[in-house]
């Protein structure tokens, strides 16, 4: 990056660009941190059997990401929005819970609290180990400290961190993971990029990887400002594709998993469309014809999440920039959202 574009940059991309410098450090830190509560959060799971995962925004998202992965190992898991736990609640009595946020302070994570008391089997997952979250709850705390930027990049990496630490707790292998967080793969978002150069909105979606797309839709809208969304790969297909044509662009994951036929379907169907298409591709199948793939080594649970989310979030970033004079400094947000 030569000189004249770091000086010609947003302070709140600047900001970005400074989180997501150390997230692969911070996240491998926090993994080896995390293993004593991992320890215990694990065990709370394997007695219940049953997992709810609570969280806003970005949290949400990476709920959303691995829900499938406790899923996998016979766990019943939901993740709910934590404002529609407040308003119309699940059972508590018998889960494991797991209330995540990055900065531990959050309205909806004190309400809840005061609400309910919380239960022996409630942990938190945050980036700041003195907030409200982690003196209420036995919580694993993420390395590197809270994030200042505004969009969510180094706090869902570390979270999903913090996440593998409990699933090899559970007994799942963290190899491929860890092999993706130190060394991960670098590629080109140019040809993405200007695939996405005219169109007035993005579309996100994937199947067991639509956490990740949920987390890529909500970072495209915080930043440029648009009405970037995400749909599951089925629900898309259930009607949704009428909005699909050249000034709608789709964005597309897909892991080495046994859902990646339907994502391969949902790409062929949306390049017809004249949608300029992005796919996101750590499955072992063949490149679509007229999407822009970006290719990474065949990978699937997180170690599929590791490898594709940095780069997701270049694009993300290149995109709102674009679009945006002072793309990454909110204007109607705040980082910590203290009201409801």
């Amino acid at each position: 990056m030569n000189m004249t574009r770091e000086s010609n940059r947003p302070s709140g991309l600047a900001a970005i660009d400074r989180e997501m410098a150390h997230q692969h450090s911070d996240a491998l830190a926090s993994y080896e941190t995390a293993a004593p509560m991992a320890a215990r959060a694990a065990a709370s799971l394997k007695k219940t059997g049953r997992l709810l995962l609570l969280g806003m925004g970005g949290s949400h998202a990476v709920n959303r990401a691995v829900e499938p992965l406790y899923r996998a190992l016979g766990i019943d898991a939901v993740a709910l929005p934590l404002s529609e736990q407040l308003g119309q609640p699940l059972p508590i009595a018998g889960r494991t819970i797991f209330v995540t946020s990055q900065s531990g302070e959050s309205a909806e994570v004190v309400r809840w609290f005061n609400e309910t008391g919380g239960t022996p089997d409630t942990f938190g997952l945050t980036l700041e180990g003195s907030s409200f979250l982690a003196r209420t709850a036995a919580s694993l705390v993420g390395s590197g400290g809270i994030e200042v930027a505004f969009a969510a990049t180094r706090s869902l990496t570390v979270t999903f961190a913090l996440h593998l630490a409990i699933l090899s707790a559970l007994g799942e292998d963290p190899a491929a993971a860890l092999a993706v967080l130190k060394a991960p793969e670098d590629h080109e978002i140019a040809a993405a990029l200007a695939a996405l150069e005219t169109v007035s909105t993005v579309v996100t979606s994937g199947r067991r990887l639509q956490g990740v797309a949920e987390a890529l839709a909500l970072g495209l809208t915080e930043l440029s400002r648009r009405p970037c969304f995400s749909l599951e790969g089925g629900q898309l297909r259930h009607g949704p594709m009428e909005m699909l044509g050249p000034k709608i662009g789709v964005v597309l994951f897909r892991g080495l998993d046994e859902t990646a036929g339907l994502v391969t379907a949902m790409a062929v169907s949306a390049v017809e469309t004249g949608a300029p298409v992005i796919l996101f591709d750590a499955s072992s199948e063949a490149p679509v014809a007229g999407a822009v793939t970006i290719r990474f080594a065949p990978a699937s649970g997180l170690a599929a999440v590791f490898a594709m989310l940095p780069v997701a979030q270049r694009l993300m970033i290149a995109f709102a920039e674009t679009r945006v004079e002072n793309a990454g400094t909110p204007v109607r947000s705040t980082k910590i959202t203290r009201s409801e």
